[in-house]
């Protein structure tokens, strides 16, 4: 395998080189959300955003509470990586595939139970709880393959192949749009076409791209990928010990803009609409900001499987200093082209005017946000799950407790006040832990 060049230090400019194709492959990610946000915002009536919000809310807090896939690869992987061991590698991601078989049937099985749920908890009209199940029908069955494409992404970011993991997550998203379109536009098929949409696309890009990397691992590391010799009680247990943990981060993450729907639902459909078409643009920013984070969580577990204490700090100034920058720019773009994009998204007047109420949110919280992203992208990178989990536990007990409280006295406002200071302290949390990586060194 060619393997990745090594320097002492990363500067900004070698980041930024590294991030450019996950920028893409990230943008193209929150526009699927858009896509089937303006879809659904044009058919004139709130009932189909409403369920297209709620269900795919859930359906995105169920499958990003597996994020562990993903990560947790990227973790071993590039560690792995730093010490030459490649036959390790191959054996992480074959035993996470094994994984992620078994949480998709889990989870098809209580389909059922998650609808239920949604119903206790969402005060919906019965047209709309009709089109969430018909979503859920079809969105159930894309879980397999949406696990492996976690695991595909977290492998080739773990050994620092940014292009190749960018270009799985842009064809997943293109095909997704494309789909997605044609079934609402060409079939007014509304939330089924949408659903059926990231079905079509999460298999054609799962088949495409697992056949790609079974060539790729047997030209690239001389290994030919067999499922056997894969139960090793200490690697299963280290293996398990680090899903575990990000799987309650992860679980607590996406739980907390599930609350924001929640609260949204309290106050109404309109708000519920509104905030769903509002997170767009924070998930937007995210994604884009994250495509540090996914590049520095491979160079972090490289410097740590290399010993190298300098290149490891010189990643993390340098990173969080770049991500910030373009968090401002980002910010500024939001600035002038928020209406715009509003007026896009809806053609609804009540959802245009409350949402021009709240732009102001979308401005400052993506700057704000931007440290709490990368320091996640640097604990999952160093391995230490156990950190990032109690710091989200926390951080999410402050936002719900804020929320709650906030909410009463300034409605809506205050329930993205109240988001700000989430992002805040996810950043101030994992700032305490800091110490523990170096102890790695």
């Amino acid at each position: 395998m060619k393997s990745f060049k090594y320097s002492t230090k990363f500067s900004k400019k070698q980041i930024i080189l590294l991030s450019i194709p996950v920028f893409f492959s990230n943008l193209a990610v929150p526009l699927v959300g858009m896509v089937d946000t303006g879809l659904m915002g044009n058919l004139g009536e709130t009932k189909y955003l409403a369920a297209t919000s709620i269900a795919t809310s859930v359906m995105t807090m169920i499958i990003w509470s597996f994020g562990f896939l993903r990560m947790g690869t990227v973790g071993i992987v590039s560690q792995a990586l730093g010490r030459g061991d490649y036959n390790e590698i191959v054996k992480t991601l074959l035993r996470n595939f094994i994984i992620a078989m078994g949480i998709s049937l889990i989870i098809i099985v209580l389909k059922p139970l998650i609808y239920l749920s949604i119903l206790h908890f969402f005060k919906i009209s019965l047209e709309t709880q009709e089109l969430i199940n018909t979503y859920l029908n079809v969105r159930i069955f894309s879980v397999p393959a949406e696990l492996a494409i976690y695991i595909l992404v977290g492998f080739y970011l773990g050994i620092q192949k940014t292009k190749i993991s960018s270009l799985l997550i842009v064809t997943l998203s293109v095909l997704n749009i494309v789909f997605s379109s044609i079934l609402v536009l060409s079939y007014n098929l509304n939330v089924f076409g949408v659903a059926l949409g990231t079905l079509f696309a999460s298999y054609i890009t799962v088949i495409t791209f697992s056949l790609f990397t079974y060539k790729y691992i047997i030209k690239k590391f001389k290994i030919i990928p067999k499922f056997e010799r894969l139960i090793i009680k200490s690697k299963l247990l280290r293996l398990f010990n680090i899903n575990f943990d990000i799987f309650i981060r992860t679980l607590f993450l996406t739980f907390s803009f599930l609350w924001v729907t929640y609260m949204g639902s309290k106050l109404g459909e309109d708000y519920l609409a509104v905030n769903t078409i509002l997170i767009q643009f924070i998930i937007l920013a995210a994604f884009f900001l994250d495509a540090y984070a996914f590049s520095t969580e491979g160079i972090v577990g490289f410097t740590i499987g290399r010993k190298n204490k300098l290149s490891f700090l010189s990643v993390v100034k340098n990173s969080i200093q770049v991500s910030f920058y373009t968090a401002l720019i980002i910010a500024v773009l939001y600035l002038f082209f928020f209406k715009e994009i509003i007026n896009i998204i809806t053609d609804i007047e009540i959802l245009r005017f409350i949402s021009y109420k709240h732009f102001i949110w979308i401005i400052i919280i993506p700057p704000v946000a931007s440290f709490c992203y990368q320091f996640d992208g640097i604990f999952i990178g160093a391995s230490q799950t156990k950190e990032i989990r109690n710091a989200m536990i926390v951080s999410v007990i402050g936002f719900i407790v804020a929320s709650i409280y906030l909410i009463d006295y300034f409605e809506n406002h205050g329930l993205w006040f109240s988001l700000m200071l989430f992002m805040i302290l996810r950043a101030l949390t994992l700032k305490f832990y800091f110490n523990k990586i170096l102890r790695k060194f």
